[in-house]
């Protein structure tokens, strides 16, 4: 597998991809590259090593750093990552780092939202033109939230349908991996717009109108996602703790109706077992049909607590 991907874009045609030799205006993508090949490519464009080295910490946090007229700049992207064959959704560092001449995008692994730029779902970008196709990352970075964000609702939504029905431990243990999805991009979201806002302030790209009008509609559209996972978060959190009280008020309710039948039950119980013993004379032992009258005595008492039980609603 290439680990390092040099394509050139102008608009909707391919200028140059996948070749060797970089030249202006070039994207340059790395995942999962050797240290040897970020050493080479750092000497080849005078670019931080650590700041090559930056996004592939899973624990990087967002953050924007400018040195030697090298902007980086640390994201973090929706991903699916699969465990033990259970995928859930989470969040990864994704390193963008602005040079004089090309544009390096950095990510451990390799990233839906990179591909979406060379598949055609996203439209007249150019490689050259370095600052706006940073905030088109950022816009389509921010947009893959958004669908992510409406998958899950309508996960919550199915899993609120089921609970009705099942009340069973697997969809609360759903419900807990997407809280833990919502918490994650809440976070991220969070940590994406103190970057965005610190470019906004800071500017260390020069920026056209055009881009300025671009970073106004990220901003916007990342705040939304924001909303929306905070929204989704609430709502989920509320959903569970309900559906965890009334699987607990289930157990007491089948607690309390086993309980009023141990109860009832227990009286022929009691009966039978004194008529058991061979103490002596029993009263109706020796009376004809004794069994039958003790039968029938056992079973009335029994109906009778029953019916009382059941007007106090012990059932």
């Amino acid at each position: 597998m290439q680990q390092i991907i040099i394509t050139r874009k102008d608009g909707d045609r391919d200028v140059t991809s996948c070749v060797d030799k970089i030249e202006d205006g070039a994207w340059i993508r790395l995942f999962n590259t050797s240290e040897t090949e970020l050493k080479d490519l750092s000497d080849a464009c005078a670019i931080p090593l650590d700041f090559l080295k930056a996004a592939l910490d899973e624990e990087e946090r967002p953050r924007i750093d400018i040195e030697d007229n090298v902007v980086l700049v640390v994201i973090d992207i929706p991903a699916v990552m699969e465990n033990e064959g259970i995928k859930t959704l989470t969040t990864l560092p994704l390193g963008i780092i602005v040079t004089e001449k090309n544009l390096v995008t950095v990510c451990k692994y390799e990233s839906h939202l990179l591909e979406d730029f060379l598949s055609g779902k996203v439209r007249h970008f150019a490689s050259f033109k370095k600052t706006r196709f940073l905030f088109q990352i950022f816009y389509r970075n921010a947009s893959l939230y958004l669908h992510n964000l409406r998958q899950i609702e309508k996960s919550i939504s199915h899993i609120e349908s089921e609970l009705h029905k099942s009340l069973k431990n697997e969809e609360l243990f759903n419900m807990m991996e997407m809280q833990k999805s919502l918490i994650y991009f809440s976070t991220s979201l969070k940590s994406n717009e103190v970057v965005l806002e610190r470019i906004m302030r800071v500017k260390p790209l020069r920026m056209y109108e055009e881009d300025s009008d671009l970073l106004d509609d990220v901003i916007t559209e990342n705040k939304q996602a924001l909303e929306m996972s905070q929204i989704y978060l609430h709502i989920l959190n509320g959903m569970t703790d309900t559906f965890a009280t009334i699987i607990s008020n289930n157990l007491n309710i089948v607690m309390k109706f086993l309980a009023s039948v141990t109860i009832i039950l227990a009286v022929p119980t009691m009966i039978a077992s004194f008529y058991g013993m061979n103490v002596g004379d029993i009263p109706l032992a020796s009376q004809p049909y004794a069994f039958e009258t003790i039968f029938i005595i056992s079973f009335i008492i029994s109906a009778v607590m029953g019916v009382l039980m059941w007007r106090k609603r012990l059932f």
